[in-house]
Protein backbone atom coordinates (compact mmCIF):
# COMPACT_ATOMS: atom_id res chain seq x y z
CA UNK A 1 0.00 0.00 0.00
CA UNK A 2 1.01 3.38 -0.51
CA UNK A 3 0.45 6.39 1.38
CA UNK A 4 0.24 9.96 1.51
CA UNK A 5 -0.54 12.66 4.07
CA UNK A 6 -0.36 16.19 3.62
CA UNK A 7 -0.38 18.50 6.99
CA UNK A 8 -0.99 21.99 7.94
CA UNK A 9 -1.38 24.67 10.38
CA UNK A 10 -5.13 26.39 9.81
CA UNK A 11 -5.53 30.09 11.75
CA UNK A 12 -9.12 29.35 12.62
CA UNK A 13 -11.09 27.45 15.02
CA UNK A 14 -11.41 23.43 14.76
CA UNK A 15 -15.67 23.92 14.14
CA UNK A 16 -15.31 26.15 11.15
CA UNK A 17 -12.39 24.50 9.54
CA UNK A 18 -13.92 21.09 9.68
CA UNK A 19 -17.43 22.98 8.55
CA UNK A 20 -15.27 23.68 5.44
CA UNK A 21 -14.05 20.61 4.60
CA UNK A 22 -17.35 18.50 4.97
CA UNK A 23 -18.42 20.90 2.14
CA UNK A 24 -16.71 18.15 -0.74
CA UNK A 25 -18.56 19.27 -3.87
CA UNK A 26 -16.36 22.79 -3.53
CA UNK A 27 -12.86 20.41 -3.64
CA UNK A 28 -13.25 21.09 -7.70
CA UNK A 29 -12.17 24.60 -7.23
CA UNK A 30 -9.02 24.06 -5.58
CA UNK A 31 -7.76 21.28 -8.04
CA UNK A 32 -6.27 21.05 -11.32
CA UNK A 33 -7.17 18.12 -12.70
CA UNK A 34 -10.91 17.36 -10.62
CA UNK A 35 -13.43 18.61 -13.01
CA UNK A 36 -16.94 18.10 -10.90
CA UNK A 37 -17.90 16.42 -7.81
CA UNK A 38 -21.64 15.01 -7.99
CA UNK A 39 -22.99 14.42 -4.37
CA UNK A 40 -25.61 11.71 -2.97
CA UNK A 41 -26.61 12.38 0.66
CA UNK A 42 -26.25 15.24 3.41
CA UNK A 43 -22.34 14.75 3.98
CA UNK A 44 -22.70 12.39 6.75
CA UNK A 45 -21.92 8.63 6.55
CA UNK A 46 -23.20 6.74 3.65
CA UNK A 47 -22.94 10.06 1.02
CA UNK A 48 -21.45 8.95 -1.77
CA UNK A 49 -19.67 11.03 -4.41
CA UNK A 50 -18.37 11.02 -7.83
CA UNK A 51 -15.46 12.99 -8.76
CA UNK A 52 -15.12 13.58 -12.32
CA UNK A 53 -10.65 13.72 -12.67
CA UNK A 54 -9.12 14.73 -16.40
CA UNK A 55 -4.85 14.23 -16.99
CA UNK A 56 -3.09 14.29 -19.35
CA UNK A 57 -5.47 12.38 -22.36
CA UNK A 58 -7.11 10.28 -19.60
CA UNK A 59 -10.70 10.95 -18.05
CA UNK A 60 -12.04 9.02 -15.48
CA UNK A 61 -15.13 9.10 -12.83
CA UNK A 62 -14.22 7.38 -8.84
CA UNK A 63 -17.05 7.12 -6.77
CA UNK A 64 -16.38 7.61 -2.80
CA UNK A 65 -18.27 7.05 0.65
CA UNK A 66 -18.38 9.21 3.56
CA UNK A 67 -17.47 6.07 6.06
CA UNK A 68 -17.54 8.21 9.52
CA UNK A 69 -17.88 11.97 10.71
CA UNK A 70 -16.71 12.92 13.65
CA UNK A 71 -17.52 16.74 14.28
CA UNK A 72 -15.19 18.54 14.34
CA UNK A 73 -12.45 16.17 14.09
CA UNK A 74 -12.73 13.45 11.07
CA UNK A 75 -14.32 12.58 8.05
CA UNK A 76 -13.39 9.31 6.88
CA UNK A 77 -13.85 8.18 2.91
CA UNK A 78 -12.98 4.94 0.65
CA UNK A 79 -13.10 4.62 -2.90
CA UNK A 80 -16.01 2.18 -3.93
CA UNK A 81 -14.45 0.64 -6.86
CA UNK A 82 -11.62 0.40 -9.12
CA UNK A 83 -8.68 1.63 -6.49
CA UNK A 84 -8.43 -0.33 -2.83
CA UNK A 85 -7.92 3.43 -1.39
CA UNK A 86 -9.11 4.54 2.05
CA UNK A 87 -8.47 8.35 3.79
CA UNK A 88 -9.55 10.94 5.99
CA UNK A 89 -9.59 14.39 6.93
CA UNK A 90 -8.38 15.17 10.32
CA UNK A 91 -8.81 18.45 11.94
CA UNK A 92 -6.73 18.72 15.50
CA UNK A 93 -6.27 21.39 18.10
CA UNK A 94 -2.97 23.52 17.65
CA UNK A 95 -0.88 25.78 18.91
CA UNK A 96 -0.49 29.40 17.15
CA UNK A 97 2.74 29.53 15.65
CA UNK A 98 5.23 32.20 16.80
CA UNK A 99 5.52 33.64 12.92
CA UNK A 100 1.80 33.76 13.09
CA UNK A 101 -0.32 37.39 12.13
CA UNK A 102 -0.25 39.11 15.52
CA UNK A 103 -4.47 39.46 14.72
CA UNK A 104 -4.36 36.00 14.89
CA UNK A 105 -5.64 34.01 18.25
CA UNK A 106 -6.36 30.30 17.74
CA UNK A 107 -5.38 27.46 15.29
CA UNK A 108 -5.58 24.04 13.84
CA UNK A 109 -4.05 21.46 12.39
CA UNK A 110 -5.36 20.15 9.10
CA UNK A 111 -4.27 16.60 8.02
CA UNK A 112 -5.14 14.98 4.62
CA UNK A 113 -4.05 11.31 4.52
CA UNK A 114 -4.92 8.35 1.92
CA UNK A 115 -3.52 4.90 1.78
CA UNK A 116 -4.08 3.00 -1.90
CA UNK A 117 -2.67 -0.17 -3.23
CA UNK A 118 -2.09 1.22 -6.96
CA UNK A 119 -1.62 -2.67 -7.94
CA UNK A 120 -5.69 -2.97 -7.32
CA UNK A 121 -6.20 -0.42 -10.69
CA UNK A 122 -7.44 -2.94 -13.45
CA UNK A 123 -6.68 -2.27 -16.73
CA UNK A 124 -10.47 -2.43 -17.55
CA UNK A 125 -11.38 0.22 -15.22
CA UNK A 126 -9.57 2.82 -17.12
CA UNK A 127 -9.59 3.63 -20.92
CA UNK A 128 -6.56 3.92 -22.01
CA UNK A 129 -5.54 5.47 -25.29
CA UNK A 130 -4.33 2.58 -27.73
CA UNK A 131 -0.59 1.33 -27.32
CA UNK A 132 -0.72 2.77 -23.35
CA UNK A 133 0.25 0.99 -20.46
CA UNK A 134 -1.13 1.37 -17.29
CA UNK A 135 2.06 0.44 -15.09
CA UNK A 136 3.32 3.54 -17.49
CA UNK A 137 0.18 5.72 -16.35
CA UNK A 138 0.49 4.44 -12.55
CA UNK A 139 3.82 5.47 -12.48
CA UNK A 140 3.10 8.59 -14.11
CA UNK A 141 0.12 9.41 -11.57
CA UNK A 142 1.99 9.26 -8.26
CA UNK A 143 3.42 12.50 -8.78
CA UNK A 144 0.61 14.26 -9.71
CA UNK A 145 -1.35 12.70 -7.09
CA UNK A 146 1.28 14.27 -4.31
CA UNK A 147 1.51 17.97 -6.08
CA UNK A 148 -2.20 17.89 -6.20
CA UNK A 149 -2.82 17.20 -2.62
CA UNK A 150 -0.14 19.66 -2.08
CA UNK A 151 -2.26 22.66 -3.98
CA UNK A 152 -5.38 21.56 -2.76
CA UNK A 153 -4.38 21.75 0.44
CA UNK A 154 -2.72 25.46 0.09
CA UNK A 155 -6.08 26.75 -2.06
CA UNK A 156 -8.08 25.68 0.99
CA UNK A 157 -5.95 27.64 3.49
CA UNK A 158 -5.66 30.54 1.57
CA UNK A 159 -9.91 30.44 0.85
CA UNK A 160 -10.28 29.43 4.71
CA UNK A 161 -8.22 32.66 6.32
CA UNK A 162 -9.30 34.82 3.63
CA UNK A 163 -5.83 35.53 2.51
CA UNK A 164 -2.50 34.01 0.70
CA UNK A 165 0.69 33.14 2.85
CA UNK A 166 3.23 31.07 2.60
CA UNK A 167 1.69 27.85 3.75
CA UNK A 168 4.10 25.35 5.38
CA UNK A 169 3.37 21.73 4.07
CA UNK A 170 4.35 18.79 5.83
CA UNK A 171 4.11 16.13 2.83
CA UNK A 172 4.75 12.32 4.29
CA UNK A 173 4.69 9.52 1.75
CA UNK A 174 5.52 6.11 1.73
Amino acid sequence: MDTLEVTTVVYLPREEVFDFLVDFPGYARYSKHLKNVVQDGDGGPGTRYALRFAWWKLTYTARSEVTAVERPERIEFRILRDLDATGHWAVEPADVPADAPPDVETASRVRFAVEYDPTSVSAGSVDLPAFVNLSWVIDRVRPVVVREAERVVERVVADLEGRERPVELTVERT
